[in-house]
């Protein structure tokens, strides 16, 4: 079986679909069918721009498709600085990779040494007819204001993030790293809601 993942971000796709394929199904990109949409995100969680997505691309090529987004909450942060769904998008500009990760070096500067983060995730299975929703999050980890010289390409912020657990960057974590914290990783969990949903 074939799907879309309505997504450009190679970071969200490869684990995902390496363990589809184990599976028997086979994980189309928008970069594979040569689609250049850019569906306007005015949802006010991760869930509702997951659907407008996961509905723009299903509308356009007929094809099962799945929407993902991820919304940033930062304890330490006053309400009207927290980004929300606007991670990347920061006063109307949409920051590439070096600009994130100076731009929230730069807020653990000024709120304190070291900020504790949640990302909230939600995934939307579309198929034409139905919706299947799926949310979970990855808390109780910390943004430091130095960053590790690797990076995680569509995933810069995992060069200043620490799992408190091992006391690691993200970009150095190993799977037996993640493990000692289930309930912040729950990638079979989500590849159980795909195989049961599309």
């Amino acid at each position: 079986m074939k799907i879309l993942f309505a997504t450009s971000n190679p970071a969200k796709l490869k684990r995902s679909a390496d363990k589809l394929k184990e599976k028997n199904i086979e994980v189309l990109t928008i970069k594979d069918l040569g689609i250049n949409l850019k569906p306007e995100e005015t949802g006010k969680d991760a869930i509702e721009n997951a659907y407008i997505k996961a509905k723009a691309y299903y509308d356009e090529t007929k094809i099962t498709t799945i929407g993902m987004d991820n919304n940033l909450f930062i304890e330490e942060l006053p309400p009207e600085k927290q980004p929300g769904t606007h991670v990347r998008r920061i006063n109307g500009k949409e920051l590439n990779d070096d600009e994130m990760i100076e731009y929230y070096c730069n807020l653990v500067k000024k709120y304190g040494k070291k900020l504790t983060a949640k990302w909230v995730y939600g995934m939307v299975i579309y198929n034409g007819k139905d919706s299947k929703k799926y949310s979970w999050s990855k808390s109780h980890f910390y943004f430091i204001d130095k960053p590790s010289q690797k990076r995680n390409p569509g995933y810069p912020l995992d060069s200043i993030s620490i799992m408190p657990e091992c006391n690691k960057y993200f970009v150095d974590l190993t799977d037996e790293d993640r493990n000692k914290n289930k309930a912040n990783y729950r990638e079979d969990d989500v590849i159980d809601f795909i195989v049961n949903n599309i």
